[in-house]
């Protein structure tokens, strides 16, 4: 059995892989699923939380640190998204690197991190989308805003959302990725705006202190501040570019395409990251930032109402976006691991008509909806770091298995100075994983040892490996 769990993939050639979904993506839409994914939460709400709460003004060394370990991890994976492919993002790279078991975990893991940020994003969406209802007189009634929980009966707006973006992967994944551009050039043209009257309003004695948190530091409720803990709830900015892998298989040349827009979008994004980090705590004290939409505030506190205004449309784009591309990932990542045999296969039917996997799309739109709807998430999203922090350690990890394991395999995209480069990919991850709070690790176990008794009690022996053999 100890070997059996630890059985690994065969790498298939892509023509392999062709099971059903629609092949579409260009390189540039892979780019902009990943800008659409990763410029969302972290620029419009994390940046002045993370200043506020932190790192003060510091937090643009919170997104560079954040931003290296990424892009560590963003070469290792262009590189298995080109030699090994599939949809299955890291669960993939984990079957054919490590086997069975470590695979299962990884993609256990994600589909919990995928899934709780939808919902949780989804939150954000509504009480931005509120905020605009309300400015224009259309205000909802406050039961229909709020979870059950805080005294109303459904966050509508938050449950409604989802099922829209549920209807919009059914119809096809090109024309989800035609929306997802129209709003990321809507929510880039926000940030341009911004970036454009911040220049002029910028008081450098708003830098100063510029550490005042320092490096780091465990509170005596277990809480962490400082820059590199800062750096480790950030992170949750860059998630997306992960998402980008999951889109193999509806690539149209993805040994090509991959890399490009897994290492495109997170380098644009980084650079973005920076400048409006920067500009934001140049304009107001960082202890004004403590707010769910920082940029807006603000520019209101400027009394620049109108860029106020048009940054909360951005913002609602954006955090629309973020949805439909995490959605969209977690959807091929069931999906895969239904086809392994891990799920159960009636997870892996593709509509003949659409090309989509639609049982997959409407079973989590559902559920996120109703997760969205009655349980009010709060600030959830920053506890879905750790999991996908993991799947990065292990990225890393399987390119330099790869590499003595299978040398031969054709490498379309190889990341420079390997194995120089997976190593650090592996040191910064882990070291990000350290930072975080211990509510963050205890709530990662306990979903690890579920994961467990599934795998032992159903995937290990459904497996298509298992059967197979």
């Amino acid at each position: 059995m100890a070997l059996q769990i630890f059985r690994t993939k065969r790498i298939e050639t892509d023509r392999e892989t062709d099971l059903g979904l629609k092949r579409c993506l260009t390189a540039w839409d892979l780019a902009f699923l990943g800008i659409g994914a990763i410029i969302g939460t972290g620029i419009f709400v994390l940046t002045g939380i993370a200043a506020a709460t932190q790192s003060g003004p510091a937090v643009v060394l919170s997104f560079i640190i954040a931003g290296f370990a990424c892009t560590f991890a963003a070469l290792s994976y262009a590189e298995l998204a080109a030699a090994v492919g599939g949809c299955g993002s890291a669960y993939g790279y984990s079957y054919a690197a490590f086997g069975e078991l470590i695979a299962w975990i990884i993609g256990w893991d994600l589909l919990l991190e995928y899934g709780i940020s939808v919902a949780a994003v989804a939150n954000g969406w509504a009480g931005y989308f509120n905020n605009a209802l309300e400015a224009i007189g259309f205000a909802l009634p406050e039961a229909l805003t709020k979870a059950p929980k805080l005294g109303g009966l459904i966050n509508l707006p938050a449950f409604l959302i989802i099922l829209i973006l549920m209807f919009l992967l059914i119809i096809g994944v090109k024309q989800s990725a035609k929306a997802n551009n129209a709003m990321v050039f809507v929510k880039l043209v926000t940030i341009t705006v911004f970036i454009a009257v911040a220049l002029f309003n910028v008081n450098p004695d708003n830098w100063h202190p510029f550490m005042p948190f320092g490096w780091f530091e465990t509170l005596p409720d277990g809480k962490t501040t400082g820059v590199l803990a800062g750096a480790s709830i950030v992170f949750f900015a860059y998630v997306g570019f992960d998402a980008v892998s999951t889109a193999a298989e509806e690539a149209q040349n993805p040994q090509r395409d991959l890399p490009f827009g897994i290492v495109s979008s997170l380098a644009f994004c980084t650079i973005i990251y920076i400048i409006v980090s920067a500009l934001l705590t140049g304009v107001v004290s960082y202890t004004q930032l403590n707010v769910s939409s920082p940029v807006a505030y603000a520019l209101k506190l400027l009394g620049i109402n109108w860029a106020s205004a048009l940054i909360s449309t951005g913002v609602i784009a954006g955090l629309t976006t973020v949805m439909l591309v995490l959605y969209y990932g977690l959807t091929r990542i069931i999906f895969a691991m239904s086809r392994d045999g891990l799920l159960s296969p009636f997870f892996n039917a593709v509509n003949s008509t659409t090309q989509t996997p639609v049982r997959v799309i409407v079973i989590c739109g559902v559920v996120m909806a109703l997760i969205a709807g009655f349980m009010p998430l709060g600030d959830l999203a920053e506890l879905v770091n750790i999991g996908t922090l993991a799947a990065f350690v292990l990225v890393c990890l399987g390119v330099i298995v790869l590499r003595i394991t299978q040398p031969d395999i054709k490498r379309p995209f190889s990341t420079p100075f390997s194995p120089l480069f997976p190593i650090l990919g592996m040191i910064s991850c882990g070291a990000l994983m350290a930072f975080l709070p211990a509510l963050t690790w205890l709530r990662f176990i306990v979903w690890l040892v579920l994961g467990l008794i599934v795998y032992f009690a159903y995937s290990r022996h459904h497996s298509k490996l298992e059967q197979a053999s």
